[in-house]
């Protein structure tokens, strides 16, 4: 038992590591969007793709087996710290 939940352990610590990678890719394109929105004088939020992204998101958590209320919840999370770095692009 000792040994299963080790390795279960290192799995899970493999996954977060790859979760964090992967948001930091994430952050950089939507820092690129906010420098593109911030030259063209767009606002910071875009409630229309979010309502998209986040329709898209509870069909994938669902095709996943995944709560889909948890993922709209954690996109949610994601998409305000965006909208946040947006602002403070087009603030400088």
């Amino acid at each position: 038992m000792r040994a299963e939940l080790i390795a279960l352990r290192d799995s899970i610590d493999n996954i977060d590591a790859a979760v964090v990678h992967m948001l930091a890719e994430r952050f950089k394109c939507t820092q690129r969007v906010g420098r593109l929105k911030a030259d063209h004088d767009l606002p910071p939020a875009d409630p229309a793709r979010e309502a998209r992204q986040i329709a898209r998101l509870r069909e994938l958590a669902v095709s996943a087996k995944l709560d889909p209320a948890f993922a709209e919840k954690l996109l949610n999370f994601v998409i305000a710290e965006v909208i946040r770095h947006h602002e403070t692009i087009a603030r400088t």
